[in-house]
């Protein structure tokens, strides 16, 4: 059984927040390597966490994104009160705010699995199963990465949470974004 250290952050500024994520996959990458050295008996316990957050306005542009694909410029952010980042995990643009439930887990997978798919997938899976608790039907739409209402209807179809990951040397960072109670209208921006 693994144990996950959780934080909850409460509204913190993205940056700030990334800049916390990437601290600590530095740490367990270099307790990583460091237990290459030592013998098992001496070896760092494995750490996971889980950061929940909310962040102010903000939009993020992952490495696979095209930066037109946010439809605000400088001035329009400023008006709206939202900030822009280009950051290191995949994916394309996505908005984050307050209302909006971000989880960040920094898991060590060679302590569970080296599937990245498999990760993803069992990150949709949770909030899934989250919503059904609520009463709330979601799912998955094929080739697709996140969470949907009514995924099976091209109309009506509805992402409820979106999820981007990096991976360095089997160390998760960045996550989801779960929609519960945040302006979509950010989104027009996007």
């Amino acid at each position: 059984m693994q144990t996950v250290t959780f934080q909850d952050l409460g509204e913190i500024d993205y940056k700030q927040a990334w800049d916390l994520q990437e601290s600590l996959l530095a740490e367990t990458v270099r307790q990583k390597v460091e237990n290459r050295t030592l013998e098992p008996a001496q070896h760092f316990p494995p750490r996971h966490y889980l950061l929940f957050c909310e962040h102010p306005h903000v939009f993020t542009l992952g490495k696979s994104g095209a930066e037109e694909h946010l439809l605000a410029d400088e001035q329009k952010l400023e008006e709206i009160g939202a900030t822009y980042y280009k950051i290191n995990r995949g994916g394309d643009i996505t908005y984050h705010g307050p209302g909006q439930l971000v989880g960040y887990p920094i898991f060590d997978l060679d302590h569970f699995f080296n599937d990245i798919h498999k990760y993803l997938r069992l990150l949709e899976e949770s909030i899934i199963l989250t919503l059904a608790e609520y009463g709330i039907e979601a799912g998955r739409v094929s080739g697709l990465t996140g969470v949907w209402l009514d995924g099976d209807d091209k109309i009506k179809a509805r992402k409820i949470c979106a999820f981007g990951v990096r991976c360095s040397r089997w160390v998760t960072m960045h996550g989801f974004a779960f929609n519960i109670n945040n302006d979509l209208s950010y989104f027009n921006k996007i």
